[in-house]
């Protein structure tokens, strides 16, 4: 597993807006001004949470966006996850991404990278944006 800047960036502007009191909305200006994100870039990473229900969003000079769901409910997996597909090494040991890969001929390495997985995903499944905020 290797985080983008697409997972990057969306963990920190989500744990940015689980830092604020509860059914607040946040401008994305500031999220970008704070982290220094490219406005466009999240943008782009905002519709992709929005259609996938982690963001609501209002309109108006009280608009902006917050969670949908409370920070402890959504895991850094979950994330991870939508933004950058799967957690383990090779998709041959993947959960959710199964694919073959040239390594599924190679029984001990796969079992390795099983181990890698396990890890991982048993990690960031535990540790939420609350845990972060």
């Amino acid at each position: 597993m290797r985080l983008t800047t697409k997972s990057e960036y969306t963990i920190l502007a989500l744990v940015y807006l689980a830092r604020q009191p509860q059914g607040t909305f946040v401008k994305i200006e500031e999220i970008c001004r704070h982290f220094e994100i490219p406005k466009k870039y999240l943008e782009l990473l905002f519709m992709t949470l929005r259609q996938n229900r982690y963001l609501q969003t209002r309109r108006g000079t009280n608009g902006g966006y917050r969670l949908m769901r409370p920070a402890k409910e959504i895991t850094i997996a979950e994330i991870v996850r939508l933004m950058d597909g799967p957690l383990a090494p090779t998709e041959s040991v993947s959960k959710y991404f199964f694919a073959n890969t040239p390594l599924s001929k190679e029984p001990k390495m796969l079992a390795v990278c099983k181990e890698i997985r396990d890890f991982i995903a048993e990690r960031l499944e535990r540790l939420t944006l609350a845990d972060l905020a």
